[in-house]
């Protein structure tokens, strides 16, 4: 007989599901059953919470749902904050958790690890939350969570599995077969739309996000046709190239950035909320699009929020992108402004590149040294100073390279175990992954520092750049600037050299650029973890006298 447990593991081999993050426990052994058995690799990590965030890392490198086991209650309580993230970025995650049985679901019987409404409890951070109550429906539910994945804006899912229904008899499901969706086409009267207006346009400009991010090569494209300078959310790094004539960063916080956008005729917005976490990320208001707005994004609701626009188009983002391409070739040959498009887009980097201080020249050295070591890495960030420098003032070549937790829903401690999982999502096969570097700071690791355990024992790669200010500068910053006396923002920092080498990584602290270079070099040549410690007051000091 093979348990609905076992056949869960099956089914989701067939789907492509190739790693899962969890912590066994008592109620959810049933699944391991299966799991001991099949290709998919167990990664465990010290705790819920970096489970759902190694998925979310794994999920951004690879394009594909990052899929974690989780124990009924606490389980699901702590990995909670993980599918926020996710769900805030729009990052496809199954989580299949077990529930209490049946006859005590909502019993209240102080059964081990019970909740009240456990569905309920995180269904707010999931596209939705399904109690399978028959083994004989496994199959339709794992066919809705992957149709989310494949076919909408890809949000965690979560199934629960009562106690009971794990060992029920699901043999018969066994021959059962994936069922996949393929993405809302391009309907094409709003796309003649939108090509008439781009095209009769004499100031175009592009506004892509995260929910665009497999339509790089297209999207560059549609950029140089319509010689429109094109802006890309951080989650929207690297769909144009760093070097690309058109490519105004990720600035569209700024003032020159938001004059630039408010002189476009005609403007584009493909897979971006035009929210504030992108657009605003000084919370001092005032970005506005006064020229035509086209958007298209795959979910019909995000298509008018925040900025309504003239021509909304619910489809998937490379399709749409290539049928307006389609479209543009039918159109009179596109008269532009003469200051504008590659002109004002290298105006508008001068004038940018004048106003980073002394102490974001810095940070962005540090980047670029990283870089220029390592240019294939994958660099993943938590909320710390060379991340938000970084946002503003580096650019990718290459999408799903850069992504962090400084926006959106902006958990600390994100980037280690996420950095984790974008190493092995990075590729199938161990040889051809990514160097996976976290940046993350002194506050930020001390929520996940054990996971340095999980990263030696899965013998992970992993670089952890900790960039120490000794505290929670940026807030005390924020408190300071309110006037405000700071309190609770100068913590205790542990030795952290001591701690990693304590939890099985290889360990040193690097204050130079040379230095950082060489440790870069000697953590690529290693099995397991590295974690290098820059100190941030002697970072900059040395670059001052360099």
């Amino acid at each position: 007989m093979a348990t609905c447990g076992e056949v869960l593991v099956k089914l989701l081999e067939g789907y492509g599901v190739d790693h899962v993050f969890g912590i066994p426990g008592v109620h959810t052994v049933e699944l391991y059953r299966g799991l001991a058995r099949c290709s998919i690799r167990h990664i465990t990590p010290r705790h819920e919470q970096g489970a759902g965030f190694m998925a979310d890392g794994y999920a951004r490198t690879r394009g594909k749902p990052g899929v974690c086991f989780i124990i009924t209650g606490p389980g699901m309580t702590n990995i909670a904050t993980a599918m926020g993230q996710a769900y805030a970025d729009s990052i496809p995650m199954l989580v299949i958790s077990s529930v209490q049985s049946r006859t005590a679901l909502g019993g209240g019987r102080g059964k081990l690890h019970e909740l009240p409404a456990q569905s309920t409890l995180v269904a707010g951070v999931a596209a939705f939350s399904h109690t399978l109550m028959s083994a004989d429906d496994l199959p339709a539910v794992l066919a809705r969570a992957f149709a989310v994945f494949d076919g909408a804006r890809p949000r965690p899912v979560h199934i629960e599995i009562p106690l009971d229904v794990l060992v029920e008899d699901a043999d018969h499901l066994l021959g059962c077969a994936p069922v996949r969706v393929d993405r809302a086409g391009a309907a094409p009267a709003p796309i003649a739309r939108m090509a008439a207006l781009l095209a009769a346009a004499r100031r175009p400009l592009i506004l892509a996000g995260g929910g665009a991010i497999d339509a790089s090569a297209a999207l560059t494209r549609l950029a140089d046709y319509l010689q429109a300078p094109t802006a890309l959310t951080i989650n929207a790094k690297g769909m144009l190239p760093a070097s690309h004539p058109l490519l105004i960063g990720s600035t569209q916080s700024l003032l020159a950035t938001r004059a630039l956008v408010c002189e476009a005729d005609v403007v584009l917005a493909i897979g971006t909320e035009l929210a504030e976490t992108d657009y605003d990320i000084t919370f001092r208001g005032g970005f506005e699009i006064p020229g035509t707005l086209l958007r298209i994004d795959i979910d019909p609701d995000q298509s008018v929020r925040n900025y309504p626009p003239k021509v909304a188009l619910v489809a998937d983002a490379d399709v749409a992108t290539q049928a307006l391409l389609q479209a543009l070739a039918d159109q009179p040959a596109p008269v532009r402004a003469a200051d504008w498009g590659v002109a004002r887009a290298a105006r508008l980097r001068q004038t940018l590149a004048a106003e980073w201080d002394a102490s974001m020249q810095a940070q962005t050295r540090f980047l670029q040294t990283i870089l220029e070591t390592l240019p294939n890495a994958v660099l993943v960030g938590d909320s710390t100073q060379p991340v938000y420098t970084g946002n503003l003032t580096l650019d990718l070549d290459h999408p799903r390279r850069w992504f962090n937790a400084s926006t959106g829903y902006g958990t600390l401690g994100y980037a280690l175990p996420a950095a984790m999982g974008a190493w092995l999502g990075s590729a199938v096969e161990p040889a051809e992954r990514l160097p996976a570097v976290c940046l993350i700071g002194d506050g930020g690791l001390q929520f996940t520092l054990s996971e340095l355990a999980s990263a030696a024992e899965a013998q992970v790669p992993l670089i952890v750049l900790l960039w120490n200010n000794q505290g929670y500068e940026e807030i005390k910053k924020y408190m300071l600037n309110r006037a405000i006396e700071p309190v609770g923002v100068d913590i205790y920092s542990p030795d952290f050299i001591g701690v990693a080498k304590a939890l099985g990584c290889a360990a040193q602290a690097v204050n130079s650029v040379d230095g950082l270079r060489d440790a870069l070099r000697q953590a690529c040549d290693r099995k397991g973890p590295s974690l290098i410690e820059i100190d941030q007051n002697q970072w900059l000091e040395a670059l001052r006298t360099c």
